[in-house]
């Protein structure tokens, strides 16, 4: 239970952390959405597609942590892309439900798969042992900061690239109205296939950082699916910093509901976060009203 400030504090602290480990598959999540106007939920598997290879590149090949989650970006980007194009694509003229639902076969699919070949054991990174630091009762783990930094520089790099970028200016015409931007000269199908690359890669390397948090296993990234489904909605669809902004709200809810209610209840803050959004705020908190 709360007792004082310092209670408060730390379920902040823990929530904020929390949420930057949810920020990068919600972006990813909400980066293809705004494309491609379909909900792929397929972000689960591209998750932990990016873990694994993140746990060979740092266990088996002895990268650090830092390279190792470069590498789970391009695996899961790669495999993200290659299952769009083999899986989803053809899907696309039958309706976003469609290929929403097919993605979900999808998940599956690829889980099954790295159930094949690494087992369902539970794995961890090759990482130093450090202790917690302490402040004023505060606790705080250096792994923890680390997994921030990295979400906050790879969220960061996303936001560049939007911003300032060619590449970046295209993604939000065709996002915007993708008929006018064929118009005016940008290949929609290949501003396409990039956003599903980036989608799928952030969704890996926000992957990858779960598991650094805790431990890998082919279930990873089914276990927060709804969570990061709900920072988007939270957020709102198609809004790459509402996402961000979603995923800290919804880290912030799930470790307070893990004070205030039992551990077996905490997946209800997601449920409770889309329906108080979707009552008041259809859009979502940065959304664009349709």
């Amino acid at each position: 239970m709360i007792q004082d400030w310092r209670d408060i504090a730390q379920i902040l602290l823990n929530g904020l952390m929390t949420g930057s480990m949810l920020m990068l598959p919600a972006i990813g999540f909400t980066t293809i959405f705004a494309v491609l106007r379909y909900p792929n939920f397929a972000v689960a598997a591209y998750a932990t597609v990016g873990a694994f290879a993140g746990w060979v590149a740092n266990t088996q090949w002895g990268l650090p942590a830092g390279l190792a989650l470069v590498a789970a970006f391009l695996v899961a980007g790669a495999v993200g892309l290659l299952a769009e194009e083999a899986a989803l694509k053809p899907l696309r003229p039958s309706g976003p439900l469609t290929v929403a639902i097919a993605s979900v076969a999808l998940t599956l699919l690829i889980e099954n798969i790295l159930r094949f070949f690494f087992g369902n054991e539970l794995r961890g990174y090759d990482l130093p042992i450090l202790r917690d630091w302490r402040f004023d009762g505060i606790r705080i783990g250096p792994q923890q900061v680390q997994n921030t930094l990295y979400a906050c520089a790879a969220a960061g790099a996303l936001f560049a690239v939007l911003a300032f970028t060619r590449l970046g200016r295209a993604m939000r015409a065709v996002a915007d109205n993708p008929q006018l931007a064929d118009i005016k000269g940008v290949d929609p199908d290949r501003i396409a296939r990039v956003a599903v690359f980036i989608g799928a890669g952030l969704a890996g390397f926000g992957g990858m950082l779960l598991g650094l948090d805790t431990s890998i296993d082919p279930l990873t990234g089914f276990r927060v699916i709804l969570s990061v489904f709900a920072a988007a909605v939270v957020g709102g669809l198609g809004s790459i910093p509402g996402a961000a902004l979603g995923a800290l709200v919804v880290g912030i809810g799930e470790e307070m509901a893990g004070v205030l209610l039992e551990p077996a209840y905490r997946t209800v803050t997601a449920f409770l976060a889309i329906l108080l959004v979707l009552s008041i705020r259809p859009q979502g908190l940065l959304g664009r009203a349709a």
